[in-house]
């Protein structure tokens, strides 16, 4: 076993794939796959299985990649550490971002980043907010930008940029040519809303809490795991839902969505640069978190 095969086998379980991960290494596909008997010869138990379409961890492959993530991600921070010591900024980078950040703001700021520092890899891995802090928590990723605050005293976070979240509604809908609805009108539609971990739905819950209002009056006919999956269904005419300005931008400049305000109702929110209050930062995410604090200022 070495470090060499454990990147490999990373890259195998993200993208669920060894023709993937054999492009994204530069390695044939029977190169991978040899990589990854090497290490079930090693562990002495299987650590992938190969279905239909897709390549998926066994319980033992999961484990694996918990601690292997940790150990190239200690290499990588190695690599970063040396390289500041030589006056250069390079490596790898592994930071989270929940819905709305990860889809609609990291890109930008990466790929500017990027373009500064040419010898740097970002890896941006999306999900939703307790997910990704949970992953902030174990040291998968060094830091993450989410949509919600925590009280897990593990995390330390800072206030990156504010976000303006607003109700949407389908063009064709009665409420199309209003600029704002009442609280009880609110209740009176059926309502999408994003699933349990979401920062979205828990900045709406705690946005109702403040304004008085039980946010179980809300008529919720179905939850759904993505943004996009919530854009589409207010579009198809299933419900109402309340999103980010920023990720319905396009739609609306298309006519294809309007946003109203809610009368009473504070949808202001902001999103969170977040990271382990007890880990030390490597140079590289330092440099990272520089540049992305001037970005937002500028």
């Amino acid at each position: 076993m070495d470090l060499w095969q454990l990147h490999i086998f990373c890259k195998v379980v993200e993208l669920k794939s060894f023709s993937k991960a054999g492009k994204e290494v530069h390695l044939s596909q029977p190169t991978v796959s040899s990589h990854i008997r090497a290490l079930e010869e090693h562990f002495g138990c299987r650590l992938v299985d190969r279905l239909s379409k897709e390549v998926v961890p066994t319980r033992a492959g999961e484990l694996l990649y918990r601690y292997a993530r940790k150990l190239v991600a200690l290499r990588d921070e190695t690599e970063s550490a040396l390289a500041e010591f030589q006056g250069k900024i390079r490596g790898r980078l592994v930071i989270g971002g929940s819905t709305i950040p990860g889809a609609y703001v990291l890109p930008q700021i990466i790929g500017g980043f990027s373009r500064v520092h040419s010898g740097v890899s970002v890896t941006l891995i999306i999900g939703d907010t307790e997910k990704i802090i949970e992953d902030t928590v174990s040291g998968e990723l060094e830091l993450s930008v989410v949509g919600a605050q925590t009280a897990d005293r593990n995390i330390l976070q800072e206030k990156l940029l504010n976000d303006d979240m607003r109700l949407i509604v389908p063009c064709d809908h009665p409420w199309a040519k209003r600029r704002m609805v009442s609280l009880k009108m609110l209740c009176s539609e059926p309502f999408v809303a994003r699933e349990p971990g979401s920062g979205t739905l828990k900045s709406i819950r705690q946005s109702l809490d403040r304004a008085g209002f039980d946010p179980g009056r809300l008529n919720v006919v179905a939850e759904m795991g993505s943004t996009q999956a919530v854009v589409q269904s207010v579009k198809s005419g299933l419900g109402i839902s309340i999103l980010s300005t920023i990720a319905v931008a396009e739609s609306v400049a298309a006519g294809s969505l309007k946003t109203l305000r809610v009368g009473g109702l504070n949808l202001q929110r902001a999103f969170y640069l977040t990271r382990h209050k007890y880990r030390s930062l490597s140079p590289l995410s330092r440099a990272f978190i520089d540049f992305m604090k001037n970005k937002q200022l500028n």
